[in-house]
């Protein structure tokens, strides 16, 4: 099988538990609950990515034959020594492509896998952490893992139902757009009425990384 990915990068992850660990960020192209088009965003499931996921002409992106070549590209990028090697899978949505071949090859490499998803489609059972981050309106499928994280506010979720699947942890995340503060106060809201959930950060962005 071939991949097609927009960009990969070495960089710090921003977000979630694993927020300050250095990783390869290897984003795949496509998505099933957006086209990643803007023409495209008023109808579509997912209308906050703020994400772009088209085509392969990213840094370090493009068209691998296989998934040697792919994993080959992420060892590059990560450079020299095996120890705590860590590459984050996200996009798009990654479980379009990843497949039993690119985890092998990944983990012969000996790189740990987190993998980033909506949650619309069954995860990769040897993905060593897993986050989903849940799109009202979507069905999700994928309700087990190590990290759901949550983009808020998002009218239409069920928070009750959420408490119901099986994470270790629960994380509420400010959506970015031009509501930002009001978007952080109401996360802080959510976290002193329901302290199962703790905040997230994308502080990438605070230190302009990518």
């Amino acid at each position: 099988m071939s991949y097609a990915v927009k960009e990969m990068f070495l960089t710090l992850q921003g977000e979630g538990v694993n927020a300050g660990r250095r990783a390869v960020f290897v984003r795949f192209a496509g998505c099933n609950l957006w086209s990643g088009r803007e023409q495209d965003r008023a109808t579509a499931v997912c209308r906050f990515c703020d994400t772009d996921f088209v085509g392969v002409d990213g840094a370090g992106g493009g068209r691998f034959a296989d998934a040697d070549a792919l994993a080959d590209a992420a060892q590059g990028f990560w450079g020299a020594g095996t120890e705590d090697r860590f590459a984050v899978l996200t996009g798009g949505e990654p479980m379009l492509q990843v497949d039993d071949a690119l985890v092998d090859a990944l983990h012969a490499r000996g790189f740990r896998i987190a993998m980033e998803s909506n949650g619309t489609l069954p995860a990769h059972p040897r993905i060593d952490w897993l986050c989903i981050s849940p799109k009202a309106g979507s069905s999700v499928v994928q309700r087990a893992g190590d990290e759901l994280k949550l983009v808020w506010p998002q009218p239409g979720t069920d928070l009750a139902a959420l408490d119901t699947w099986d994470f270790a942890h629960r994380l509420i995340q400010p959506l970015d757009d031009g509501d930002a503060e009001a978007n952080r106060a109401a996360c802080v809201e959510l976290i002193m009425a329901q302290p199962r959930w703790r905040l997230s950060l994308q502080t990438h962005k605070l230190l302009g990384l990518r």
